[in-house]
């Protein structure tokens, strides 16, 4: 009777102490994801920079706010989608930048504009100024990622460095700047800038919430099954 009880016990103390584990690596995670937000909040808050005066690896930079000036390559202009703005179908732009004395092109993330099937647009109407002088935030392209189509007039599902390589031949940086604002005029056939990004601590605190209720769940219930057992076990003597 007695190791029966404890082997009762013992299973949902088990599981307890995995549930318990499981949340504090939850809270960890969370601690993780809110110090890096803290970092990134950071740069977002700071004075824009110049692009060429960014040093470092990607991760350094990530939302880095800066400004750029050059000349829009628009024969080498790349369409990112189907991408969904405010419920409708549409594309990103991604118009590389060439700068004065420097042979490196940047992609710019020139916005969002409207089109019916999520690829298919009329590239002319969104032309802007050939020479800008723009500011936007820095975001790092992911090394590697599926092949975009073989079609160059399809758009590009996935964007990484592989997939940019596969359609231009020219070198470009490893991170791309998703534009804000620009010296040109303002024109109803100018893309809709995209947004500052919105910082998410993400679901890690609910997540170790749930998993301590599952450790409580799993220490009342097998308490409760074991009484249960015992009442049961002496009522048949």
């Amino acid at each position: 009777m007695r190791l029966k009880t404890i082997l009762g016990l013992a299973i949902p103390i088990a599981f307890a102490a995995l549930f318990v584990r499981f949340g504090f690596w939850q809270l960890s995670r969370h601690r993780e994801v809110g110090a890096r937000n803290t970092a990134l909040a950071a740069r977002l808050a700071e004075a824009p920079v110049l692009f060429d005066s960014l040093r470092g690896d990607t991760s350094a930079t990530t939302w880095a706010r800066v400004t750029l000036r050059g000349r829009f390559r628009y024969d080498l202009e790349q369409v990112l989608g189907p991408r969904v703005s405010e419920g409708s179908p549409g594309v990103f732009l991604l118009t590389p930048l060439e700068r004065p004395g420097n042979d490196t092109l940047v992609l710019v993330t020139r916005g969002w504009v409207y089109s019916a099937d999520g690829a298919a647009i009329e590239r002319e109407r969104w032309r802007e100024a050939d020479t800008v002088s723009l500011a936007g935030y820095v975001l790092a392209v992911p090394a590697d990622g599926p092949p975009p189509p073989s079609d160059t007039l399809r758009p590009i599902r996935v964007l990484s460095q592989s997939a940019v390589r596969a359609r231009l031949t020219a070198p470009f940086a490893s991170v791309q700047v998703v534009m804000t604002s620009d010296s040109t005029a303002r024109a109803d056939s100018v893309p809709r800038r995209l947004p500052l990004p919105m910082i998410d601590a993400g679901p890690h605190f609910s997540y170790m919430l749930q998993w301590f209720a599952f450790a409580i769940i799993a220490l009342i219930g097998g308490v409760i099954l074991t009484r249960r057992g015992i009442v049961a076990e002496r009522s048949e003597r």
